[in-house]
């Protein structure tokens, strides 16, 4: 029988280079995407991860979007290298095992979709939808957006669908938006990789991947599913016309130590004397 699990992939800044609400935002015009972001985030006005569709949806700057303008965005998307190959990779990763690819992220569906063209089939990729005025064709509400708890629901539904055990889902992401589905994955014993430095999320992954290429997810997955030794991994990605160059396995602990001693004398000095 074959031992199927279900690797489930962040979009931003996990496969590409680039943030789709910068690259949307440079090419209507609008300078000021990051500023925009982060006061939503100072109001926890929208969840992690949807600022992008709340502002297409609700701001003045972004009413002007049009699904064309998020399929040409999607093409400006610089994805990381080797993309593609990844994505066949796992199609064929090893005998016995076969690895469901399924990018979820909240960015809008349009852009990955034209992002991923001829790479991830559509019906793997499942992103924020919008429904569309037929006349103007500016966006009218979001269908459904996946982001943070929502992400949560569409994997639990492609698990579903597959018939797979919530211990064999292999979830792949880069910031704090992924914190939920990162904890809930974990919860049920699957497997969770950061892409990233991000402060909160190396905290939850059980492994952390720095790289500039999208194989390079593929080393946790072949340590903790197909348990590979490194020598192993080594012929495998040299079968693939890779070489790991340089691979540094670290921990990283990270403190902040106080001089405690300091501080009753500083609060001597500074609490005023009482005469009996």
């Amino acid at each position: 029988m074959l031992k199927q699990f279900l690797l489930a992939s962040d979009f931003d800044q996990t496969l590409s280079f680039n943030d789709s609400g910068v690259v949307l935002s440079e090419l209507i015009g609008f300078h000021g995407f990051h500023d925009k972001v982060q006061g939503l985030s100072h109001m926890n006005l929208v969840q992690q991860g949807a600022e992008l569709s709340y502002l297409i949806l609700h701001d003045p700057e972004f009413r002007r979007v049009r699904r064309e303008h998020l399929i040409e965005t999607g093409k400006r998307i610089r994805l990381k290298h080797d993309v593609a190959l990844f994505a066949r990779t796992l199609d064929t990763l090893a005998d016995g095992y076969k690895i469901h690819f399924n990018v979820v992220s909240a960015a809008p569906q349009e852009i990955i979709q034209s992002a991923l063209e001829g790479i991830v089939p559509p019906e793997r990729i499942h992103g924020t939808r919008f429904r569309y005025n037929e006349s103007t064709g500016e966006v009218e509400s979001i269908i459904r957006a996946t982001a943070g708890w929502g992400k949560i629901t569409v994997l639990e539904e492609i698990r579903a669908a597959l018939g797979i055990s919530h211990d064999h889902i292999i979830y792949l992401g880069d910031g704090s938006s992924d914190l939920p589905v990162m904890m809930h994955v974990n919860q049920h014993d699957g497997l969770t990789i950061a892409v990233s430095e991000a402060q909160f999320i190396t905290r939850v992954a059980r492994r952390t991947v720095l790289s500039d290429n999208a194989m390079s997810v593929l080393v946790p997955v072949l340590e903790e599913v197909l348990r590979w030794d490194s020598a192993k991994i080594r012929r495998f990605f040299a079968s693939n016309g890779l070489m790991l160059r340089e691979w540094d396995k670290m921990r990283t602990d990270m403190l902040t130590i106080q001089d405690t001693s300091i501080e009753p004398l500083a609060a001597a000095a500074a609490s005023p004397t009482v005469a009996n």
